[in-house]
């Protein structure tokens, strides 16, 4: 399941989600979408309506109750699902924060069940700086879409996976395992289902042998 947040800033703790977006895909086609906006109960800081888009009139006249955009993620994490998002540990620390508040007794089996790849870690394998999404379309050629949108960046995020994959594929070695910034350390919450593993950059596609995930 290919997956995407937008939030209200950058702290998993204190801010929230305001739009959740997962594509389902099996056998490589997409089975199903989900895209919500999530209510607030403050208004939106001026930089997130500029980034994103999304101001208070969306969110209150399309957003849903924080609970039912939760139950309907539970919903969604089957034991055999492999959730994927490019900077993975930015969202993962969201929608754990998000089910912990509406959950608390089953938060940390619902993420401890699932396998998480983290498309950020093997770009950074891949080629070089910079990392965003945006940058991983241009490099692969994909079609571009409107980013910061959580939608719209879960399907790029889809394309970009399938010239990962075909460029080569190793993809399965990099599942659970999350690369970090070593100037900058681990963001959000720390899991202990992942393996964390210091990432510098690289101005050229590694080989096999030296990929993140093997070091």
């Amino acid at each position: 399941m290919f997956f995407d947040t937008e939030t209200t800033g950058l702290n998993c703790r204190r801010n929230q989600i305001i739009e959740l977006a997962m594509i389902t895909v099996v056998d490589g086609k997409i089975v199903d979408s989900y895209d919500e906006f999530v209510k607030c109960d403050f208004s939106l800081p001026y930089k997130i309506t500029k980034l994103t888009g999304i101001d208070d009139e969306t969110l209150d006249e399309k957003g849903l109750d924080e609970k039912q955009v939760a139950f309907d993620l539970k919903a969604q994490l089957q034991d055999d699902a492999l959730m994927i998002a490019h900077n993975a540990q930015f969202d993962l620390s969201f929608i754990y924060f998000l089910l912990l508040r509406h959950f608390p007794d089953e938060a940390d089996d619902l993420v401890k069940k699932m396998d998480w790849l983290d498309t950020l870690t093997v770009l950074k394998d891949r080629k070089k700086y910079p990392h965003k999404l945006i940058d991983a379309v241009d490099h692969y050629g994909i079609e571009k879409v409107n980013f910061h949108r959580a939608i719209d960046d879960t399907k790029a995020l889809y394309n970009v996976y399938k010239k990962l994959k075909e460029e080569r594929d190793d993809l399965s070695e990099y599942i659970n395992v999350f690369g970090f910034n070593p100037k900058y350390g681990i963001s959000g919450k720390r899991f202990e289902f992942i393996n964390y593993k210091s990432q510098s950059f690289h101005n050229f596609m590694v080989d096999e042998d030296n990929i993140l995930p093997k070091k």
